[in-house]
């Protein structure tokens, strides 16, 4: 029995598989000559052995008599009922054997090489350059197999993505989170063993290519299972990942390193398609609408939640907050916490210069977070157009999705409160109900806000904030 891929033919027989090279060569590989296809063999062996040493047994060279005809990695058979593509198919229940898998993955990084060299595989530039690559490959099948508009915002979506969040990058280079990995972890490739997980077939034939973040590596299995419709065993394994390897990992950052893979998966289709390896054309759009999905999802938001004093903006802001993911900062906070000197004095914590001092605290605080695609809400009036522009300057440098929710309710309503709150005590706001009426009465006009009437129930305005941004649950 034989199976072909877009790089090699498998020769099944017995208990064992002759893995050969297809004398091709890519943007991205060369096998064209016969030296180059026993050196890959021979790295595939090597490297291979890190994980499943039992089952590469070596380099094997196809003679006919005295010549030379091909070389091969030749393979013990596993068998083909255990094999982790098969079950999420067929809908076995695996958690058990992801726990193993995701064990393995997290000890291959504990101990993988690491190497400035291999760090600078990992800034944004270098991904950047990556993708590009990709993309190269790619160009010939743009209009063909998938919808050329639909790629091009993509890529422009990924180029922002990168270009707001290199201090992310930089700071998981810094916590030792970039090493040499596998590189092409796939379902299809694991093989799930009564001793432990068998993982095939890692990245060989380019080095750098299997160098990156961690979470690169757990990505691309990650999207894998959701590719074969099972999402939840995707967050799963992600989960037991970070368990096991103890790494911190930013939401915004995995939902980018699943688009990367999917990027890839869709040359990969492409490739197949091109060599009649398989039929479906519809699978290269789905790819791209995966990659775009997910790297909607990385972009991180800075939520403006707003309003005159008494409106409910903060109530609101620190319910939103764990929902988002977000850091919650509040200008009320800063009032109270900040340098006397850089915010003034307490008598004059309210005038222009405080005010402005204070929204250009929160918004350096707000950059900081964004740039590390950390999402942010930023509970504070937001009364005047200067300061909303303020906010969308932070927002367009960091490459980050802004939303405006402003909050309101009757003017009697919004007093009583402010009254309320200043007899309980233990608020950090400080406004009275004086003050509260002139912030009232010099709000400008804030048409691109979603108003947000805190007049009824507590779960009425989460459920209209909640449909602002997109969220599932809301209350």
């Amino acid at each position: 029995m034989a199976v072909e891929t877009h790089m090699s033919v498998l020769f099944f027989y017995g208990e064992h598989v002759l893995k050969v090279r297809r004398p091709l060569a890519y943007g991205f590989a060369d096998f064209s000559d016969p030296a180059r296809r026993r050196a890959d063999c021979d790295r595939e062996v090597e490297l291979n052995r890190r994980l499943s040493p039992d089952v590469y047994l070596g380099t094997a060279t196809l003679s006919l008599g005295d010549e030379v005809v091909e070389h091969g990695v030749l393979m013990r058979r596993l068998p083909a009922e255990r094999n982790l593509e098969r079950l999420v198919r067929r809908r076995a229940p695996v958690e058990t054997e992801l726990v193993e898998v995701a064990r393995a993955l997290a000890g291959l990084h504990e101990h993988a090489a690491r190497s400035a060299t291999i760090d600078a595989s990992a800034t944004a530039e270098a991904l950047w350059q990556r993708w590009q690559a990709t993309e190269e490959n790619l160009s010939r099948f743009v209009g063909s197999f998938f919808d050329g508009s639909a790629y091009r915002e993509l890529t422009a979506s990924a180029r922002r993505y990168l270009e707001g969040r290199r201090e992310l990058f930089e700071e998981r280079i810094r916590r030792g989170a970039v090493c040499d990995g596998h590189g092409d972890l796939l379902a299809s490739d694991i093989f799930c063993l009564a001793d432990g997980p068998r993982i095939l077939d890692c990245l060989e034939f380019d080095d750098e290519l299997r160098y990156g973040d961690v979470l690169a590596d757990a990505a691309f299995l990650a999207f894998d299972l959701e590719r074969l419709g099972a999402p939840e065993l995707a967050s799963a394994f992600f989960e037991e990942y970070r368990r096991q390897s103890g790494m911190e990992q930013p939401g915004s950052l995995v939902h980018f390193y699943v688009a990367t893979r999917a990027h890839v998966r869709l040359l990969v289709a492409c490739l197949r398609l091109e060599l009649g390896l398989d039929e479906d054309r519809s699978e290269p759009g789905r790819l791209l609408g995966n990659a775009t999905a997910h790297l909607e999802k990385a972009v991180p938001r800075m939520v403006l939640v707003g309003g005159p004093p008494g409106s409910g903006k903060t109530a609101l802001a620190e319910w939103l907050g764990p929902h988002l993911a977000a850091e919650v900062l509040s200008t009320d906070h800063l009032r109270v916490e900040g340098e006397k000197e850089t915010l003034g004095r307490p008598g004059d914590r309210y005038s222009e210069v405080a005010r402005v001092a204070v929204y250009d605290s929160m918004l350096e605080h707000a950059r900081a977070q964004l740039r590390r695609g950390r999402s942010v809400v930023l509970d504070a009036t937001w009364q005047t157009a200067t300061l909303r522009r303020m906010a969308a300057a932070v927002a367009k440098e960091t490459a980050a999705e802004q939303v405006e929710l402003r909050c309101d309710a009757p003017r009697a309503a919004r007093r009583a409160r402010v009254v309320e709150r200043l007899a309980r005590g233990g608020s950090e706001s400080e406004a009275t109900a004086e003050v509260a009426e002139t912030l009232a009465a010099e709000e400008e006009p804030w048409p691109t806000a979603t108003l947000i009437d805190t007049s009824g129930t507590v779960e009425e305005a989460r459920r209209a904030a909640a449909r602002a941004l997109g969220l599932t649950r809301a209350a």
